[in-house]
């Protein structure tokens, strides 16, 4: 009998995540490779991982999750405006349009994406929520390895 899923285990699954148009906004099957994570580790939301106890290999589920479920509620204090003179050697090229992410080098050398929203001759409007902030989600999931420790 497979392993079923539990508070310690780490999974293998793939994944679609659907916006309430039933588009696809993200897909562990365009790589063609499923996520592997350790439950309690933080990766997915505490709603998600309980409603993956229990499952084992072959399993699917569907899981409709709530914007404090998923990737949080936007909020104000994350977008910025910025010169849009701090710009001008991306603009060399990469034209800037509403839209397009850019990455953003933080201290720790990491970079942080950020959605250009707005702009006009003299400023930029750059958020840095999560680009599925405030959204409903449905997890399209299929459960395709389990260990237990």
């Amino acid at each position: 009998m497979s392993d079923v899923i539990t508070a310690t285990s780490t999974v293998s699954m793939h994944f679609d995540i659907r916006l309430k148009d039933g588009s696809i906004a993200e897909s562990t099957r365009n790589f063609k490779l499923p996520m592997t994570f350790e439950m309690g580790k933080g990766i997915f939301s505490d709603k998600l991982e309980l409603d993956l106890l229990g499952l084992k290999v072959g399993d699917k589920k569907k899981i409709m999750l709530l914007p404090d479920d998923a990737f949080g509620e936007p909020h104000p204090a994350n977008i910025y405006q910025v010169s849009r003179d701090r710009f001008t050697k991306l603009e060399q090229d990469t034209p800037l349009e509403e839209g397009l992410i850019i990455g953003f080098a933080q201290q720790n050398g990491e970079d942080l994406p950020g959605i250009v929203r707005e702009m006009d001759d003299e400023e930029v409007t750059i958020d840095f929520n999560h680009p599925l902030s405030g959204q409903v989600v449905l997890f399209d999931i299929e459960i395709m390895e389990v260990k237990t420790a």
